[in-house]
């Protein structure tokens, strides 16, 4: 029995395709229900955000856990399998618990180092925990990640990250635009993610006013409001009305992780452009804005990418593994290997345990069958004959046993053909699965193959 993660994000999937696979609470919990019920699955939890899909189950078949899966979540979204296996993908064992961790740590976020993924990751946990859907291993793994999130943030400077991306792209852009802040300009925000509300708040403490349009209008609003709020004038307009806007703003910043460009070469022309400043700030991965679109006089682009090497040739830090990201990836390394040991030690204790009680009983039948055969013996000789036993059964055991606990910790396998050698201080490496759900087997046609062998 192990973990296993299916899933997606803005890394794998357009935003599109996230959002018919979005969750609310009720769907979470029908989700979970029908997961637990599949004969290969035995505890389930789902992380649903805007920028990810991730279900996370317990399985004693890896194959099929991943088609039992894949089979609810076509259920649950309508979406094709066949679009689904195209974007999601698929961690197993360790590789599972690695990942839970890198993406509670927010190192797999869309803003690096963002902090809300750790409570979106609690109260997923917390859901599924009330539902019942949640048993010892996702609760174990659960608890891990959480204390690896918080050690990162507390460790390392890693929630700066996301916001000294934004803080750069906004520096280089004044540079360009001849400006030192942003009074008596107007900022074009599209998205309203993690990074569009930092890049929202920047632009509003340089003194620009806002207008912000997202797929989701409703989540444009909510931004708006945090911007009123702070004494910044935003206005709200439909996604779908983004284009007709460039004409009368100064600064056009996207950040949707969108399928197609937001900003098109074609927008800009159409949309009096011409003849104007515009300067273009794209920070999605991919790429938000057409780069064509900054071909037109007048226009300018600043886009992630070009941000990243810059900063990356800048930091000597990163060279020298002392950025916080690095820090960050040596926690998570730290955290990973303790859960992993913990999780080999916990696994092989039944095992021990049922050595000990088969030894036990072996006693105990040994001495009835010696009280029958020399009934001469009174109650303290056979006392003592049942305490020798015992003696030499616990001296033979322990260092079996303790070796045993000792080789799962560190390595994780005994197995029968090499069980003298790894009883005697030997290691084998144990490895976890990571790979795009496409790639594996059509399990109905390994069923078909079967039966067909079977004729």
């Amino acid at each position: 029995m192990s973990v296993l993660v299916v899933g997606m994000s803005h890394q794998s999937a357009p935003v599109a395709l996230l959002e018919k696979l979005s969750m609310d609470a009720a769907v979470q919990t029908t989700a979970c229900g029908e997961l637990v019920s599949a004969q290969s699955l035995s505890e389930a939890m789902i992380i649903s955000t805007c920028n990810r899909m991730e279900v996370y189950t317990v399985t004693n078949s890896f194959h099929t856990g991943v088609q039992d899966v894949v089979h609810v979540l076509t259920e649950v979204s309508g979406v094709p399998e066949d679009e689904l296996r195209g974007y999601l993908y698929v961690r197993y064992a360790d590789a599972a618990a690695e990942h839970l961790m890198t993406v509670t740590s927010g190192l797999d976020s869309m803003v690096m180092g963002e902090q809300q993924i750790i409570g979106q990751v609690r109260t997923a946990y917390q859901s599924a925990a009330e539902q019942g859907t949640v048993g010892p291993r996702i609760h174990a793994l659960a608890q891990s990640a959480l204390h690896t999130g918080k050690r990162v943030h507390t460790e390392t400077e890693i929630d700066e990250a996301g916001s000294s991306m934004v803080s750069f792209a906004f520096d280089q852009a004044t540079q360009r635009m001849g400006v030192e802040d942003l009074h008596g300009k107007t900022a074009l925000i599209l998205g309203a993610g993690a990074m569009a509300s930092l890049a929202a708040t920047h632009a509003g403490r340089l003194g620009a006013e806002l207008i912000i349009a997202n797929r989701t209008r409703e989540r444009a609003e909510r931004l708006a409001s945090h911007a009123h709020e702070a004494g910044v004038h935003a206005e709200v307009i439909d996604f779908e009305d983004r284009a007709r806007v460039l004409g009368r703003v100064d600064l056009a910043i996207s950040a949707t992780g969108a399928q197609n460009f937001t900003i098109e070469a074609d927008d800009v022309a159409k949309h009096g452009v011409t003849g104007r400043t515009l300067m273009l700030i794209d920070l999605s991965l991919p790429r938000d804005i057409e780069d064509a679109a900054a071909e037109a006089e007048g226009v300018d682009l600043v886009n992630i990418e070009r941000l990243s090497r810059s900063l990356s040739a800048a930091d000597t830090d990163i060279a020298a593994g002392t950025s916080p990201h690095a820090q960050a990836r040596r926690i998570v390394n730290e955290e990973l290997e303790a859960y992993a040991s913990a999780q080999r030690v916990r696994d092989v204790v039944p095992a021990v345990s049922a050595l000990r009680r088969r030894a036990a009983d072996l006693v105990e039948c040994e001495v009835a069958r010696l009280t029958q055969k020399h009934p001469e013996l009174d109650d303290k000789q056979m006392d003592d004959v049942n305490r020798a036993l015992k003696r030499v059964v616990d001296k033979l055991l322990h260092e079996p046993t303790v070796r045993a606990k000792q080789l799962a910790a560190n390595s994780g396998t005994v197995s029968h053909e090499t069980a003298l050698q790894e009883l005697f201080g030997l290691q084998i490496e144990g490895t976890g699965v990571a790979v795009d759900v496409d790639q594996l087997p059509d399990l109905s046609e390994v069923k078909k193959s079967q039966e067909n062998n079977a004729k």
